[in-house]
C-alpha cells in the first residue's frame, strides 16, 4: 500500500470498514433504511454545502437528496486518513448538471457506525 501524507493510506474495496461496504451500495440503491442505519443517532451529514443532523434529517436527506437526477456511481479508491477517518471517491455519471463528477465520501465512524459523513468534490 502507498502512502500518501495528505490522503493517508490507500485501501481497497474489501479493506473498507463493513458499515461503509454496506452504506454506499444502500445509498445507491436508494434503500432508506438500510442506508440510514449506518449513522449513529448523533450523526452529521454535509452534502452539496447544507449540514443534516441527527436520524429524522439524514433520513429525509437520504429520501430527498439527488432525488431529481438518475445517476449511477462507480467506486474509484479509498484512503485510510486516520483510526476512524475514511475518504472514498465515486465517480457518478448521471442526468444532473455537468452529467458526470467525481465525490469525496469523507466518513467519521465511531462504534461501527458513522457519525459524519461529509460529500464534497
Amino acid at each position: 500500500m502507498e502512502l500518501n501524507s495528505k490522503r493517508g493510506t490507500a485501501i481497497n474495496w474489501p479493506e473498507l470498514p463493513a458499515v461503509i461496504r454496506g452504506f454506499l451500495p444502500a445509498h445507491e440503491a436508494r434503500e432508506t433504511e438500510t442506508a440510514a442505519s449506518a449513522f449513529a443517532a448523533d450523526a452529521v451529514v454535509t452534502d452539496e454545502g447544507r449540514s443534516y443532523r441527527g436520524a429524522e434529517e439524514i433520513r429525509n436527506w437520504l429520501v430527498n437528496g439527488g432525488s431529481e437526477y438518475t445517476y449511477t456511481t462507480d467506486f474509484v479508491g479509498a484512503h485510510r486518513v486516520g483510526e476512524a477517518r475514511f475518504d472514498v471517491v465515486q465517480h457518478l455519471e448521471g442526468d444532473f448538471p455537468g452529467g458526470s463528477a467525481d465525490l469525496h465520501y469523507r466518513f467519521v465512524l465511531d462504534g461501527g457506525l458513522i457519525t459524519r459523513l461529509t460529500i464534497e468534490p
